[in-house]
């Protein structure tokens, strides 16, 4: 497994990062044990949390769940020096304080929880999950209406968030702070208030990324590449419609499908000949296709780090085993064809 300097952080990571957020629904305590036990032997040593894991469904009664499962982990084999852990605040939304905008004081108030959840002393990565303001993330760009600001109170709450940041990184609670479905100009904002005001900067960005869903492309990648902002790409097998499982528009038995049928918006009339497509690719080419997926992102020409989850141990040694697999060109040139006649299909 290679590692990577994770931006401008020095922080070193595994180039793929373990995902978790069926830890407490989907996979019991055990499940979640077993699953890090994995990683880690493999040299996964970068895992990516959140205060409102599990999903699939989102409950206020579940929420921390999967902190805890991690917290327990650590208490039960030690070593947490051995891990960079990445976790997030969430945004506004009607599960986790409803209704309340993200500020320094809620952010200080999830770390502390997720610091007691997590049995440990610091985090590595904060992340804020989503933005407070209106953004297209979500399967929203269909619909997205740039929000109109008051420029002026948006300044001082992100200045508030990062005033925060800088005092928790002084406390030694946490390491660097970063962003998760976040847009080009909210991500500028963010650094321009921190070189302005010397304070720390968001070193990472957390949005969805596959074969499927290719809106980092542009204005985004040149901004990640020009501020060394790498791409914690989720979902990169688009919440297994890549893996092929769903073909035919089946549901099997105990999927986050059979929790969730229309994958929070990605089974669409298009998505399965896109879907079918790129299986055709990697029969082709004798690849598994969720390692062809996986890899793929390693491919991309700004810094990326695609964050892999599964329900099986099976499923994550398949997932882990993308690290090993180099695309040819060959490949690389049946994936950009494929794309072109499948650009948006969700």
């Amino acid at each position: 497994m290679k590692t990577l300097t994770l931006g401008k952080t020095g922080l070193t990571v595994s180039e793929l990062c373990l995902g978790t957020m069926t830890w407490g629904t989907q996979n019991t305590e055990s499940e979640g044990h077993a699953q890090m036990d994995m990683a880690l032997e493999a040299g996964v040593t970068f895992w990516d949390t959140a205060e409102m894991y599990p999903v699939n469904p989102v409950r206020a009664e579940t929420a921390g769940r999967t902190e805890e499962i991690i917290g327990t982990w650590f208490a039960a084999r030690g070593g947490r020096d051995r891990v960079v852990l990445a976790t997030k605040v969430a945004g506004k939304g009607p599960i986790l304080r409803p209704g309340e905008v993200t500020t320094g004081a809620t952010m200080r108030t999830a770390v502390e929880a997720s610091l007691k959840r997590l049995q440990t002393d610091y985090i590595d990565l904060y992340q804020l999950h989503w933005p407070n303001r209106a953004h297209y993330h979500f399967r929203q760009m269909w619909r997205y209406q740039p929000p109109k600001l008051d420029r002026a109170a948006e300044t001082a709450n992100m200045t508030d968030i990062l005033s925060t940041a800088q005092a928790l990184v002084t406390e030694g609670k946490i390491r660097a702070i970063g962003l998760s479905n976040e847009t080009v100009w909210g991500a500028a904002r963010w650094l321009h208030l921190a070189d302005t005001l010397g304070l720390p900067r968001m070193a990472t960005v957390q949005n969805e990324y596959s074969l499927l869903c290719r809106q980092f492309d542009t204005d985004w990648a040149e901004l990640s590449v020009i501020e060394d902002m790498p791409l914690l790409a989720f979902s990169p097998l688009a919440t297994g419609l890549l893996s092929g499982k769903y073909a035919g528009d089946v549901i099997p038995e105990g999927s986050r499908r059979s929790l969730n049928p229309d994958l929070s918006g990605r089974v669409t009339a298009q998505v399965f000949p896109a879907v079918a497509a790129y299986l055709g690719v990697a029969a082709r080419h004798g690849l598994d296709p969720c390692q062809m997926a996986i890899a793929f992102t390693r491919t991309r020409p700004f810094p990326t780090i695609p964050i892999i989850g599964a329900t099986t141990l099976e499923q994550l040694r398949t997932n882990i085993g993308a690290a090993g697999v180099t695309l040819s060109s060959e490949v690389l040139e049946d994936i950009a064809e494929t794309h072109r006649a499948y650009p948006a299909p969700y």
